[in-house]
């Protein structure tokens, strides 16, 4: 998807008397430059734009697929292997009160 930024080529050449260049030719020249740059960088946001909302659906997707497993698992699960779970977990994230059903729909905590 990379295609050169478009650019004037007028802007390299050397073809003013450098002697008899007017202010107003160096104004139009730094302005083309500024264009030129204004022009690459919106290009390069973009394409960096598009890239990352890519990235956002495949991760919001990859969750949703997560959570139904993880939905799935604990409505597979006996109490017995829920609460041996829970006592390995870290000690910064909290147990749930009862091993069944006390978290909400779609909490991915497990």
């Amino acid at each position: 998807m990379a295609c050169p930024p478009p650019y004037s080529p007028s802007l390299f050449r050397k073809g003013d008397n450098a002697s008899g260049a007017s202010v107003v030719a160096i104004d139009n020249k730094i302005e083309q430059a500024m264009d030129l740059v204004k022009n690459h960088l919106m290009y390069a946001v973009r394409e960096e734009v598009e890239i990352l909302k890519e990235q956002i659906r495949e991760l919001v997707e990859k969750n949703s697929q997560l959570e139904r497993e993880n939905t799935l698992l604990k409505t597979l699960a006996s109490p017995e292997q829920l609460e041996q779970f829970q006592s390995r977990l870290s000690p910064e994230e909290p147990a749930p009160e009862s091993p069944e059903g006390s978290e909400a729909p779609g909490d991915s905590s497990v």
